[in-house]
């Protein structure tokens, strides 16, 4: 295959806004024309709508986009998780039956993963799957699921087997959320918005044609779809867009033209250039540029962003760097980039910065401030990725423990 040249990606992306974006275009309109050209998710493989492109390729996609001023792709967990998590253990019905109406918006998705007393530890989820004819039947708590209100389906890791080792009775599968037996309760965060909720499924059905990967083997496609999300965190990949995808969503027969320049659902997910220009610019009204304080913390983010900026490059452009634990490395410096740029902003706003909106800010460090908290936590906690870095990683030994091999069932519960 031929590749383009980022020159010409950012022409032919250039026509298509030429000719098609109007005032009057709709979201639904607008992502189509995005998903059959393939510059929804690039990267993707052909034969799941994508077109197998390198990250710079798809990365031109974007910057082209964002610097016309027209709506991106539809974001969210369908595009960033599903979609490569399907494409790489789904059968090539389930590609060409799900992956679509991702690519297009149509379906908005959710992630049924973390439990009450399965977070940190998620391979010890209890939520219960259990076989009656041509379906499963569901049983079980989730919690901090993003857009499960507005989501069509959902990622879903339940029991299968509670007599097989914790890790191997695990079976992954796709599931429709808006269904009996299923019920969900937003949970109010600091920011004043509710993206995430708690879930409850009693007797919710998934057809057995709905696993993806292996029965009793989820728990290496749940670490794909983890592998995705903490690579996806790290850029801000997992931010959502302002219209949300799906049918339940009510954003599709909207105007795209009014989700310009608008934020997602959450904020804070990734520093980046925008949070740089209004530093600077915070610095320069406040009169404080040649504050040492103030340099030292302005520093810091720059780093931080040419630090992310450049991991990017090597990861895309030199193959053979690539350790596996990419996405490990990434999540955890995230989560100490976010609280740089914070911590520079309030000492630039001061008491200003305990105000919801102030001059220069639109709220934008504010929200940044009450969310900070969030991204050692989600995506997997930092602790658990410097777990994972040292034992897998760096080859240290594992923390003492139940043998791997012993039955879930006979394992100590929380």
């Amino acid at each position: 295959m031929t590749l383009p040249s980022a020159e010409e990606v950012r022409r032919r992306v250039e026509d298509l806004i030429a000719q098609h974006w109007t005032p009057e275009i709709t979201v639904r309109a607008w992502w189509a024309l995005l998903a059959a050209n393939g510059w929804a998710s690039p990267t993707l493989p052909e034969a799941a709508g994508g077109l197998g492109w390198p990250g710079d390729l798809a990365g031109a996609v974007t910057a082209t986009l964002t610097r016309s001023n027209v709506l991106g792709p539809p974001g969210g967990l369908g595009l960033t998780l599903a979609a490569p998590t399907i494409a790489r253990y789904g059968t090539a019905g389930q590609t060409a039956s799900w992956v679509p109406s991702i690519l297009d918006g149509t379906a908005g998705w959710c992630q049924l993963f973390s439990e009450p007393q399965a977070g940190s530890d998620l391979a010890g989820l209890q939520t219960r799957a259990e076989r009656d004819g041509d379906d499963w039947v569901i049983t079980g708590q989730k919690v901090w699921t993003s857009t499960a209100q507005t989501a069509d389906l959902a990622m879903l890791i339940a029991r299968t087997d509670p007599g097989a080792p914790k890790h191997q009775g695990i079976t992954y599968f796709v599931i429709a959320m808006d269904q009996p037996g299923i019920e969900v309760r937003p949970l109010r965060e600091m920011t004043g918005k509710a993206v995430f909720n708690e879930v409850f499924l009693d007797g919710a059905r998934v057809p057995a044609a709905n696993v993806v990967g292996e029965l009793n083997g989820g728990w290496a496609v749940a670490n794909a779809t983890l592998n995705f999300e903490r690579a996806a965190t790290s850029h801000g990949g997992a931010s959502f867009s302002p219209a949300l995808p799906g049918s339940r969503a009510g954003d599709l027969d909207r105007p795209a033209a009014s989700f310009v320049g608008l934020a997602g659902p959450i904020s804070g997910a990734a520093v980046g250039r925008r949070h740089l220009t209004m530093l600077r610019d915070l610095a320069d009204a406040s009169g404080r540029r040649d504050d040492p304080h103030v340099r030292q913390a302005l520093a810091a983010v720059q780093i931080d962003y040419e630090l992310a900026r450049l991991r990017a490059w090597r990861s895309r452009a030199v193959p053979s760097s690539r350790t596996g634990f990419e996405g490990n490395l990434a999540k955890v410096f995230n989560s100490g980039s976010v609280a740089h740029a914070r911590d520079a902003a309030n000492l630039l706003l001061g008491a200003d910065g305990q105000l919801w909106e102030s001059d220069g800010t639109a709220g934008v460090f504010q929200e940044m401030t009450v969310f900070s908290p969030a991204p050692p936590i989600y995506a997997g906690s930092d602790q658990i990725q410097r777990n994972l870095l040292g034992e897998r990683a760096l080859g240290l030994p594992k923390e003492p423990g139940p043998s791997p091999e012993t039955p879930f069932r006979d394992l100590p519960k929380n």
